[in-house]
């Protein structure tokens, strides 16, 4: 009997220490996509979202936006953006998203790309080798709210400074219509956090 409450204290314990965790989680991703503190940066990464047929979705064009905006208000002088494709698709998102900042003016000369990821950590572990050949060691990041701690946590863990800048135009903006984005995101932080999200990839795919 005395084995069964000890265990009992235990599990319980486990179970305490994993909600509290997984509340201190999603607290600071909550906190961190709310937060800009007006900093410059070497450059801005634009994370990928998708596209059709090289037009940017909703999604991807308010992470571009919000890019060019940090641009030219000068609080960077160099926009990286990001995404491979799917099979079937004609344009990469970064293709897209590069055509999509030229035509409204951006010099391509201040363009970097990474159009072979296709997921958060693909995409960030092929940007860093070449924002290191570009003499870029700090970074702004342009995501949705949800995201923005994956991506920091993910460029930290590659050795690149990085810090938020959220777009508040997207589509899925709020933890009411984005609940499902910010709870998927707490499971893969928590977990990010424990193994390193590199692993996490290995393991989720």
């Amino acid at each position: 009997m005395t084995f069964v409450r000890s265990s009992f204290r235990v599990a319980s314990a486990v179970v305490v220490a994993m909600c509290l965790y997984a509340v201190i989680t999603f607290v600071s991703i909550f906190s961190v996509g709310n937060t800009d503190k007006g900093e410059t940066a070497d450059a801005v990464v634009v994370m990928g979202a998708a596209q059709y047929d090289g037009t940017p979705s909703p999604m991807l064009e308010s992470r571009l936006q919000h890019a060019l905006d940090l641009y030219k208000q000068g609080r960077v002088k160099v926009i990286a953006v990001t995404g491979g494709k799917i099979p079937g698709d004609r344009f990469t998102e970064a293709a897209a998203s590069r055509r999509w900042l030229t035509d409204r003016g951006v010099p391509a000369s201040v363009i970097i790309r990474e159009d072979i990821g296709r997921s958060t950590w693909e995409s960030l572990s092929s940007l860093a080798p070449v924002l290191r050949q570009n003499n870029i060691s700090s970074v702004l990041v342009s995501t949705d709210r949800w995201h923005m701690q994956r991506c920091l946590l993910s460029l930290r863990e590659l050795g690149v400074q990085a810090r938020p800048s959220a777009t508040a135009t997207s589509p899925l903006q709020g933890a009411q219509r984005a609940w499902g984005k910010y709870a998927k995101e707490t499971v893969g932080v928590g977990l990010g956090r424990i193994i390193g999200f590199d692993r996490l990839l290995s393991i989720t795919g």
